[in-house]
């Protein structure tokens, strides 16, 4: 008989949002408490033998009182269902940690050793866990473990799976990894499968498996994630993905060239707006007019997009579209200038246009343009 285990990981209850309003905080942290309860539920009505958690459910240096409590009565409601958490980086385990001090029901456990411990879910199905006890300097779990009965064994802890490290590190030099391993110590240890926390980018390897973070937690995230349905059978393991997510995160990209004053900018973004809810990064891009200062466009959420919960603009690769001859035959201070530049015979040409177009820019007072 195939056992059911619903798997998920990374939600970060009580994530502080800095870049939000304060409202768009509020409802960014209710969202993720929402997203819980859909997974629970979700648990609920596909009849697993165990609900799963790969670590960092909540953020240790924010969590408020009232987690702990909404936790608690969260896995209380799917009792006698087994409720397995390993405390990760964020959520480690210790005195002052809301895994020690919540009086949990009968059907949670809490991997709270660095060493796996096992939990046999039915006849023939344990799950060994193991959980964070600081928040860096965690060991990988495996260190010569191997499993010691037969049957179907899977593994589940929060780590830094080492080929997805070296491409995270790449991008992000200060990452540091957390209970580092390799995937072939999977099978090495006699597990079947690893049930994983820690990287948000969802990934179904052939012996583990990370979910991703099951609502959004930053703009630009991809990849298909939520909460994952695990079957195993007689040596096989299948995986099946769930949306929970209760927050729409999304980025849009606007081209403001051809734009020649700022009120066309603002309906150009704001009809590209309008299709779109809750929370948007908007990035702006394009070759703009002389006089279109981006900045002071006025592309706040109440101009363009009032449906949204919050928008944040960046300025991407703006430039300004100068009419170099018209300038050049100006008698100004612009104009000679140019001229000068110009007939400077030290430039090359690609010199030559940025030293121009940076000192227009200076000459206007303008500082929200790069010059490309």
């Amino acid at each position: 008989m195939a056992a059911k285990l619903l798997l998920f990981s990374d939600l970060h209850l009580d994530r502080p949002f800095r870049w939000a309003s304060a409202e768009g905080r509020r409802t960014r942290r209710r969202n993720l408490r929402d997203t819980l309860s859909r997974i629970v539920d979700l648990a609920g009505e596909l009849e697993v033998d165990a609900l799963c958690c790969g670590g960092d459910l909540y953020e240790h240096e924010h969590f408020v009182p009232d987690t702990g409590d909404f936790l608690r009565g969260a896995f209380e409601a799917l009792y006698p269902i087994p409720v397995l958490l390993a405390p990760g980086n964020h959520d480690w385990y210790g005195p002052a940690s809301l895994y020690h001090h919540v009086e949990w029901s009968p059907n949670v456990v809490v991997f709270s050793d660095a060493h796996f411990s096992p939990v046999e879910l039915v006849d023939g199905l344990t799950v060994w866990g193991a959980g964070h006890q600081a928040p860096a300097g965690t060991r990988g779990p495996f260190g010569g473990f191997h499993v010691d009965r037969g049957g179907a064994n899977l593994a589940m802890f929060h780590g830094s799976e080492m080929s997805g490290f070296t491409a995270a590190a790449e991008q992000d030099p200060t990452k540091v990894a957390h209970a580092p391993f390799r995937v072939e110590e999977v099978p090495a240890a006699g597990f079947d499968h690893a049930l994983l926390g820690h990287y948000h980018r969802p990934h179904a390897g052939e012996h583990h498996t990370y979910p991703g973070n099951p609502d959004p937690l930053e703009f630009g995230e991809d990849g298909q994630r939520g909460a994952v349905l695990v079957t195993v059978g007689d040596g096989s393991v299948s995986r099946e993905w769930f949306t929970v997510s209760c927050s729409d995160v999304g980025d849009v990209a606007v081209d403001l060239s051809g734009v020649s004053y700022v009120d066309e900018a603002r309906q150009r973004v704001s009809a590209a707006l309008a299709a779109h809810r809750g929370f948007v990064r908007l990035t702006l891009h394009g070759e703009v007019g002389e006089h279109v200062d981006v900045q002071s466009a006025e592309l706040s959420l109440e101009a363009v997009a009032p449906q949204l919960e919050e928008l944040v603009v960046r300025v991407g690769a703006i430039t300004v579209a100068y009419d170099l001859d018209a300038i050049a035959a100006e008698r100004s201070v612009r104009g000679q200038f140019v001229r000068s530049v110009e007939e400077s015979a030290d430039l090359d040409e690609e010199q030559r246009r940025r030293v121009i177009i940076t000192g227009l820019r200076a000459l206007a007072g303008r500082n929200d343009l790069a010059v490309r």
